[in-house]
C-alpha cells in the first residue's frame, strides 16, 4: 500500500503520513501538529494578502497623485481672485495676420525656490470665462497708416485694464507681439507701426511697457513659445514624482558638469496652419544643429541653475500650410492643363462637360480654378491614394539623409522614446469630419480618409445638413478635407519621416480642457526672471548691442550699480 510522507519540511518529532485507505491515520495526528500546520498556512496567506494590499495601495496612491495633478489643471476654471494682493498679472497681445487677440494671465506669488517656475495660468472673469478678446482686421492692414495703430489696439488694452486690478497696473508687464502678417511687411513699415505703439500706449496706460515689449517675432520664436506652452501645460517642466513617468538623460549645454541629469521627457509639437507648418522638439547636446534651426534657453530664474536649460530644434515651412498647399497644387493644375491643351490640342477643363479630373476632391464634386481671366473646371474623383501620389513632389524632398521638407536638415527623432502633439490642421483633419481626433493611428486614418474621399458629394452634403460633423466644420472644410487629409499624411510620414506605425502622436485642440496658445509660452519665457524680485533682483530691458534680448540685472538697495546676470538672445 502506497503512502505519502510529509517529513522534509518539519522536525522529526512532527513527522506523520497519510494513508490512501483514508482519513483514520490523520485522526491520530496530535493536536500540536495540526495547530502548527494551521499557523503556517495562516502566515503564508497573511503574507500573500499583505503584498497584494501594499501593491494595490501603492498603485492607488500613484494614480491618486496623478489624478490630483490632473485635477489641478482641469479644475483651474475658478474666477481669478482679484482681491488677493499676492496675485500677479501679465498681458500678451497676439497681433496675427487676420486679427489681434489679447490674453490676460495671472500667477500666485513664487515659492522662492529658484528651481521652480512661475505657476502661470489664464485669468478668468467672474463668470469663470477666460479673459480673452479679439478684434479684426490684422495689424498689418495699417501698414500705410501707422498713426492709427494705437487707436486700433486700444479696445484690447481697455478690456485688459478693466480686468486687471487698478493697483496692479504699474507692475503688470504688457507684451505686444506681432507674427506672420507683420513679417511680410517692409522693415520701414514694421518700425513705423511699433514706434506708434511705443509712443502712445504709455500715455494712456500704466502697464509695464518698455521698448523690448513690442516687437515682430520670428517664426522660430513663435515655434519655441508654442513648444514651451504645451510642455508647461503637460507638466513636463515639473520635478519627477512618479517612478513610471517617462524620463530622459540630458547633458546640459554650457554646464560645467559632464554628468547627465534625469528629468521628464518633453513633448514635441507639430502645427499646420493655413500658410505654414512647424515642427519643434528637444534635441540632445551631442546633436549638431545649424544655429538658425536651434534655440537654447534657460527657463529657470537663476543662470546657475541648469535644470531648466533646453535645446530645441525649430523649423518653420512657409507655403506648407493646408490652404497654401492647396493653392500651390491648383496653380500647378492650372499651368499644366493650359500647357497640355496648347501642345496636344485638347480642351481638358475648359468646359464643365470636359472637366479636369481631380483625385483630391470628393467624388463627383464640381469646382473651378480661376486665374488671369481663365477658368479651369474640375470634377472630383475621390482617389485618396492617387491624391497622395500626386502631391508628393510638393514636399520638395531631397535624396540627402536626415532632411525634411524643402531639404531642410532634421535631427534624428528617437521614435521609441518620444511623444508629439499635433495642432491646428493636424486636429481639424482628424476630428472635424473624420471624428477620430486624439491618439493618431495611420491605418485607421487612411481608411477613414479613403472612405470620405470616395463618398459622393451629394451624400456628404446630406450628412452636413443633418449636423453629423463638428459644429465649426463648414462647406469649405468638407470640400477640401480629402486634399488636406492627404497633405497632412504626406507631410507627417514622408516630409517629417515619422513611421506609419508611430503610436505617440496626439492630435489636439485643447490639453487638459484648455486651449494651448503660443502666448502662454511667451509670457512664461519673458517673465522667467520675476522670481528674482524676492531675492533682490529686477527686470530691465537690455542695453547696448544685442537685438531682442531679455536680461536680469542685480540691483541691491539703493538700486545703484548693476551687475549683468544673464542675457538670452534669439538668433
Amino acid at each position: 500500500m502506497g503512502r505519502i510522507g510529509i517529513s522534509c519540511l518539519f522536525p522529526a518529532s512532527w513527522h506523520f503520513s497519510i494513508s490512501p485507505v483514508g482519513c483514520p491515520r490523520i485522526l491520530n495526528t496530535n493536536l500540536r501538529q495540526i495547530m502548527v500546520i494551521s499557523v503556517l498556512a495562516a502566515a503564508v496567506s497573511l503574507l500573500y494578502f499583505s503584498v497584494v494590499i501594499i501593491r494595490n495601495k501603492y498603485g492607488r496612491l500613484t494614480r491618486d497623485k496623478k489624478f490630483q495633478r490632473y485635477l489641478a489643471r482641469v479644475t483651474d476654471i475658478e474666477a481669478t481672485d482679484t482681491n488677493n494682493p499676492s496675485v500677479n498679472y501679465g498681458i500678451v497681445v497676439d497681433c496675427g495676420s487676420s486679427g489681434s487677440r489679447v490674453f490676460v494671465y495671472c500667477w500666485p506669488r513664487h515659492n522662492g525656490n529658484p528651481r521652480d517656475l512661475l505657476d502661470i495660468r489664464q485669468m478668468r472673469d467672474k463668470n469663470r470665462k477666460p479673459v480673452v478678446m479679439k478684434i479684426k482686421p490684422g495689424i498689418s492692414e495699417f501698414a500705410t497708416s501707422p498713426e492709427k495703430v494705437s487707436d486700433y489696439i486700444s479696445p484690447l488694452l481697455n478690456f485688459a485694464a478693466e480686468h486687471v486690478p487698478r493697483a496692479k497696473h504699474k507692475e503688470t508687464p504688457l507684451y505686444i507681439l506681432c507674427t506672420a502678417g507683420m513679417r511680410i511687411l517692409p522693415e520701414s513699415q514694421q518700425k513705423a507701426i511699433l514706434e506708434d505703439l511705443l509712443t502712445d500706449i504709455p500715455v494712456h496706460f500704466d502697464f509695464l511697457f518698455s521698448d523690448s515689449h513690442a516687437e515682430v517675432i520670428s517664426g522660430k520664436q513663435e515655434g519655441v513659445y508654442a513648444w514651451i506652452g504645451i510642455n508647461f501645460v503637460l507638466g513636463r517642466f515639473e520635478h519627477i514624482e512618479d517612478d513610471d513617468e517617462a524620463v530622459v538623460e540630458v547633458n546640459i549645454p554650457g554646464s560645467e558638469s559632464s554628468e547627465a541629469i534625469v528629468r521628464k521627457r518633453t513633448a514635441g509639437i507639430l502645427d499646420m496652419g493655413g500658410v505654414s507648418t512647424q515642427i519643434a522638439y528637444e534635441v540632445p547636446k551631442t546633436e549638431e544643429v545649424a544655429k538658425n534651426l536651434l534655440a537654447e534657453f534657460n527657463l529657470g530664474c537663476d543662470v546657475h541653475q541648469t535644470e531648466h536649460v533646453y535645446r530645441v530644434y525649430v523649423a518653420t515651412f512657409l507655403g506648407f500650410g493646408g490652404n497654401a498647399a492647396r493653392q500651390r497644387y491648383e496653380d500647378r493644375i492650372f499651368a499644366n492643363t493650359i500647357q497640355k491643351n496648347r501642345l496636344l490640342g485638347k480642351q481638358t477643363g475648359l468646359t464643365p462637360d470636359m472637366p479636369y479630373l481631380d483625385p483630391c476632391l470628393p467624388l463627383d464634386i464640381k469646382d473651378e480654378i480661376q486665374q488671369n481671366g481663365q477658368t479651369i473646371y474640375l470634377r472630383g474623383t475621390g482617389d485618396f491614394d492617387l491624391c497622395r501620389e500626386t502631391i508628393q513632389p510638393f514636399m520638395n524632398k531631397t535624396n540627402e539623409t536626415q532632411t525634411s521638407l524643402n531639404g531642410v536638415y532634421q535631427p534624428p527623432i528617437h521614435f521609441q522614446n518620444s511623444e508629439f502633439y499635433g495642432f491646428s490642421e493636424f486636429y481639424y483633419c482628424t476630428e472635424d469630419v473624420l471624428r477620430i481626433g486624439g491618439d493618431y493611428n495611420a491605418a485607421k486614418f487612411t481608411k477613414a480618409a479613403k472612405d470620405y474621399c470616395a463618398t459622393k458629394w451629394s451624400i456628404l452634403r446630406e450628412r452636413f445638413d443633418r449636423g453629423l460633423y463638428a459644429s465649426h466644420a463648414d462647406l469649405h472644410r468638407l470640400k477640401y478635407q480629402c486634399f488636406k487629409s492627404a497633405w497632412m499624411f504626406e507631410v507627417f510620414h514622408r516630409g517629417f519621416s515619422f513611421p506609419v506605425n508611430y503610436k505617440s502622436l496626439k492630435t489636439a485642440l485643447q490639453v487638459y480642457d484648455k486651449e494651448v496658445q503660443w502666448t502662454l509660452g511667451a509670457i512664461l519665457y519673458r517673465t522667467r526672471f520675476l522670481p528674482l524680485r524676492k531675492i533682490g533682483m529686477l527686470i530691465t530691458p537690455c542695453s547696448g548691442g544685442c537685438p531682442k534680448l531679455c536680461c536680469a540685472v542685480w540691483q541691491p538697495p539703493p538700486y545703484g550699480a548693476t551687475k549683468h546676470l544673464q542675457c538670452a538672445a534669439w538668433n
